[in-house]
């Protein structure tokens, strides 16, 4: 039988890429599957940054916002003494949902570096995040 026009050539050709393709898979899933060595202890990592985004961030139109519902407050109360109280309250509680710990919120801008809500005595690995809205500066800081 005479094989004329190659169909042998090509399927022997074809099986040897498909073998040698299943080959380099194993290989290469072999060598890169990692064996992690994971600590007992797990930490609730939470970022500045991903909490500033959680309190200023809306999810439709409609929504408010906490960056702007303290900015409100403060400002229609001209940043009295009971508006600041008032806000630092907020905060306390809105960190408390968040689960927070170890933090200070403060406005940098209007009320000049006033602590808003502060929990936990400052450690080490500060991560840090800034929002601002109208004249208002704030600055989140979680350890």
């Amino acid at each position: 039988m005479k094989d004329e026009k190659g169909y042998f050539y090509i399927i022997d050709a074809f099986l040897t890429i498909v073998i040698l393709l299943i080959a380099i898979l194993m290989v290469n899933s072999i060598v890169s599957t990692s064996n992690p060595n994971y600590s007992s202890t797990s930490h609730d990592f939470k970022s500045a940054q991903d909490t500033m985004e959680l309190l200023s961030a809306k999810i439709n139109s409609t929504d408010r916002v906490f960056i702007e519902d303290i900015s409100n407050i403060l400002d229609e109360n001209h940043n009295s003494k009971h508006s600041v109280r008032e806000v630092s309250k907020l905060c306390r509680e809105k960190f408390e949902k968040l689960g927070l710990k170890n933090y200070q919120f403060k406005e940098n801008n209007v009320l000049g570096g006033k602590v808003l809500a502060s929990s936990g005595a400052v450690g080490e690995d500060v991560s840090v995040a800034s929002r601002s809205y109208g004249d208002y500066s704030y600055t989140l800081y979680i350890w």
